[in-house]
């Protein structure tokens, strides 16, 4: 291996690791907050980069149907929930109609979208939308009701969504694969190294919402909430603060930078009905490698990840996904020795 190649696989890691990055910390943030191993993180990347080649082929994705239909489970969960506390029916549909008014309006606005041949920017934007808007419904649905349970029993939940997801994207976009126009068809050479605009958006867009994330947990009321929830969610609610508020919010973030992910790799790579899977678990092992807590420690951890899947491909590509997720076994080891837990919290 000489120095150009040594450097064409460490531009490729880092941009891995950059989408990696977001991963980890999304499934770092969804845990502090929820105790939620949220394994289908990876498929709001497959949504959202399968919902944006819906929009380019000037068809409704599935993705825009199972929003409404979300939202009209919510409803019923909702509505039902108030009556059995006592609320009058009239405040109590008035309440579910303005909770369910801001998804329903993006679905609508998605399917008058849809063939209208929009500019790929808009149509990123509605795909940001569209998947993000699931974040928060998905929670109600399969977590809220059991915000109080074990780790495990969470674990559970979260495999069981995880399959129900990747079923219904089979369902939504078929078995074939999808590949998304570049967002920038700029290219630029440093040394031996050939760099695409594409290659340049993931790792600035990577690099700022990284920096977005970080300027809105320390300044921002809601971000502060958040750490406060993720510290003591006891004490959190004895000052005001809502878990359950707390816990859309994560989701909502976890889908959005889930569905920013599939739109910037969607360019580069076919995405596939289940690709999010993979894509999502390194993003897993960038987190078990901050042991679930740390924001930094799970970008460093990414950017690791991608850099010993990016040389590994070239030493031995048959095993690199064997290798990346081998390499979660001496972290485990070594998190245990140092810090052993004997009870959950």
């Amino acid at each position: 291996m000489d120095f150009s190649i040594a450097s064409i696989l460490l531009l490729d890691g880092l941009t891995n690791g950059a989408i990696y990055a977001l991963l980890g910390l999304a499934t770092v943030l969804v845990f502090a907050v929820t105790r939620v191993i949220f394994i289908p993180q990876g498929e709001f990347v497959a949504f959202g980069a399968l919902t944006l080649a819906g929009l380019q082929q000037g068809q409704a994705p599935g993705t825009i149907s199972f929003l409404l239909g979300l939202t009209l489970l919510v409803a019923l969960l909702d509505l039902v929930a108030a009556l059995r506390q006592g609320r009058r029916p009239g405040k109590a549909i008035l309440t579910v109609l303005q909770q369910a008014a801001a998804p329903v309006a993006i679905g609508l606005l998605g399917l008058w979208a849809a063939p209208q041949h929009l500019s790929l920017l808009l149509q990123v934007l509605l795909t940001l939308a569209i998947v993000t808007a699931m974040g928060p419904l998905i929670y109600r649905l399969a977590y809220q009701s059991l915000a109080d349970a074990s780790v495990l029993v969470l674990l559970i939940v979260s495999v069981g969504v995880h399959f129900a997801l990747t079923g219904l994207g089979l369902v939504f976009f078929g078995a074939e694969g999808s590949r998304n126009p570049s967002f920038w068809d700029a290219s630029f050479t440093l040394g031996p190294l050939f760099i695409s605009g594409q290659t340049l958006i993931i790792l600035l867009a990577s690099l700022a919402l990284i920096l977005l994330l970080w300027l809105f947990f320390e300044r921002s009321l809601y971000g502060k909430a958040l750490r406060a929830t993720a510290v003591n969610r006891l004490g959190a609610r004895l000052m005001g603060i809502s878990s359950i508020a707390a816990g859309r919010l994560s989701f909502t973030m976890a889908a959005f930078i889930g569905a920013l992910s599939g739109v910037l790799i969607s360019p580069t790579t076919t995405i596939f009905y289940d690709s999010g899977f993979l894509i999502g678990l390194k993003g897993f092992v960038a987190a078990v490698f901050a042991g679930l807590a740390s924001y930094p420690g799970a970008a460093l951890g990414a950017v690791l990840v991608g850099l010993l899947e990016s040389f590994s491909s070239f030493w031995a590509s048959a095993f690199k996904e064997v290798i990346v997720f081998t390499s979660i076994l001496p972290v485990l080891l070594w998190r245990s020795l140092r810090d052993p837990h004997v009870e959950e919290s």
